[in-house]
């Protein structure tokens, strides 16, 4: 089981912003449903004024769960998810994308 979590940096204004979650909204239930999906959730930052907080300004993140990389890829290449980047390419900067695995084993 693959934890992909892509940091995704968005042009300032709230119009990008907006442009990026309806996006999301639209994809997610799609995605959702498949193959080797098992999890895929958006993030933000939550207001606080905690001093140890790291808030960098105009991200999110997405937390994903994939069965394996093959199914990963096969994800990249769907039909929604090239609708998806269309959709968003003028409001993202950047993204940052880490794929993990458990780093310790609880057995």
């Amino acid at each position: 089981m693959l934890t992909v979590i892509a940091e995704i940096h968005i042009h300032e204004g709230a119009t990008h912003v907006e442009t990026v979650l309806n996006a999301f909204k639209d994809v997610t239930p799609k995605v959702l449903q498949e193959a080797g999906c098992f999890g895929y959730e958006l993030y933000i930052d939550q207001d606080s004024n905690a001093s140890f907080q790291y808030k960098p300004e105009n991200s999110i993140i997405m937390f994903e769960k994939w069965q394996s990389l093959a199914h990963l890829e096969q994800h990249l290449n769907t039909a929604h998810m090239q609708d998806f980047q269309q959709k968003v390419k003028d409001a993202v900067k950047e993204t940052k994308i880490r794929i993990m695995h458990l780093g310790l084993n609880n057995n």
